[in-house]
């Protein structure tokens, strides 16, 4: 590795390190990078190395307790008191504080009202169609607002979002046909990254914003889940309980604690992830240890059972759509890995797994591509088949490029920080392709 390499992979260490403590926000994070580079910058030259540049800067910085104190204080309507539970002694920290939760709070309603009334004025093909359009703009206006984003970026998110539902809403999709299903699958995908540039601030074209979104993506995945699991053991505990009293409550359940839980979540869970991000880094490497060799004996058993079947032509069909979804989650997989390793340990042994791991899904895109030319040179395309080919093209290409990458990091070739830049530079194309997906397949077969 290059000594600007090193450089660049020691900061990112330190901006992880300092970014996991409660009391820094992300845009304080990015306020003491610019000091700690230009420290760096003045003592290089001044004719120190980068490694020595680095450790003289960050003595100087003082121990990071002591700036989170200094943060603490300079920026306290940054704190979220009710979250962090760190003592005070600023009532202006307390007040933006309250703030900040009512606006979180407010948030969430507005989005389960807004899925609330798409339930009840739109089809149900509609509903789904249009369901990401009903609650991410208000996740995205969290964002936008916490980040305090200029005129030009929440332009941006507006006019995404409007062009999104024009799509969405004016292609006379044939109800519950293919294309219409496709939208609404792919729609969530594209709009996830507009989501991501209010999350980033509007700099999108920063490597380091990018890696922060990919990690908020897991990290918010994560909490997710955990209060969706929450919700659902304290909804069955609610119906039990009313079920002994001879009352049914399914009907509210579902017209509104449902809608009004799966909405308010999301915008919850972002506000977690934001407050919390010290317990999930925790987190973290745990579950991307124990699902990684799960994940590979999975794949190996796909491709053993890929083995015994006579002809690609043959695969059943929901095997090739399930085998996609797979494909797609070691995606994840991998890029919450990426995000969540420490970019100056050395390779171990979890790297090689995470290797294999690359291996196996590359073999199984191999097969899965394999199979759909047969069938289409076959049978010929389908809205499906074309989107699932498109799919595991951008795929492979990904896969292709970090098994090279992880071999040198490996050998001692190529650094930790090029698997990360090759990921965050790839990150863009699977917004693209969403995008084009929803706005061309349908015009591509006549939306039926």
């Amino acid at each position: 590795m290059d000594t600007e390499a090193q450089l660049q992979a020691h900061i990112a260490q330190w901006r992880g390190y300092v970014q996991r403590h409660r009391a820094i926000s992300v845009a304080d994070v990015d306020e003491m990078e610019d000091h700690l580079r230009e420290q760096v910058s003045t003592l290089q030259d001044a004719g120190l190395a980068g490694d020595e540049a680095f450790l003289v800067a960050v003595k100087r910085m003082g121990s990071l307790d002591a700036i989170s104190r200094e943060f603490a204080r300079e920026h306290s309507e940054r704190l979220w008191k009710q979250l962090v539970l760190l003592p005070t002694e600023s009532e202006d920290a307390e007040r933006q504080g309250n703030r900040e939760l009512l606006v979180v709070l407010a948030l969430a309603v507005s989005a389960a009202l807004s899925l609330k009334a798409g339930f009840a004025w739109l089809k149900d093909s509609a509903v789904a169609v249009n369901v990401s359009l009903l609650v991410l703009p208000f996740l995205a206006g969290y964002f936008a607002w916490k980040r305090q984003v200029t005129a030009k970026v929440a332009a941006a998110l507006v006019v995404s979002f409007v062009l999104a539902a024009l799509v969405l809403n004016l292609y006379p999709f044939e109800s519950g046909g293919t294309t219409e299903v496709i939208a609404a699958i792919h729609a969530p995908i594209a709009l996830w990254f507009v989501v991501g540039l209010a999350y980033v601030g509007g700099d999108w074209r920063s490597e380091r914003r990018r890696m922060d979104f990919i990690r908020f993506t897991g990290e918010w995945f994560v909490y997710l889940t955990l209060l969706a699991l929450g919700g659902g053991v304290l909804i069955g505990l609610t119906v039990g309980a009313f079920e002994t009293l001879d009352l049914r409550i399914e009907p509210v359940i579902e017209d509104w604690v449902l809608p009004f839980g799966a909405a308010g979540a999301v915008i919850v869970a972002a506000w977690l992830v934001e407050a919390k991000q010290n317990v999930v880094e925790n987190i973290a490497p745990v579950l991307t240890r124990v699902f990684t060799p799960l994940t590979i004996v999975m794949l190996l058993a796909l491709l053993a059972a890929f083995a015994t079947t006579r002809s690609v032509i043959d695969v059943d069909r929901t095997l090739l759509i399930l085998m996609d979804l797979i494909l797609v989650l070691v995606l994840g997989l991998l890029l919450y890995s990426i995000s969540a390793r420490d970019p100056l340990a050395p390779p171990g042994l979890f790297d090689r797994v995470q290797l294999v791991l690359v291996i196996s899904a590359l073999a199984v895109d191999v097969v899965m591509l394999a199979a759909m030319l047969t069938r289409i040179a076959e049978f010929g395309s389908t809205p499906n088949k074309v989107v699932a080919l498109g799919m595991n093209v951008v795929l492979l290409v990904n896969l292709v490029w970090s098994v090279r990458l992880q071999v040198g990091f490996l050998r001692g070739r190529k650094g930790f920080a090029d698997l990360e830049r090759w990921q965050t530079h790839y990150l863009p194309v699977y917004g693209s392709w969403a995008a084009a997906v929803v706005i061309a397949i349908p015009l591509a077969f006549d939306f039926v």
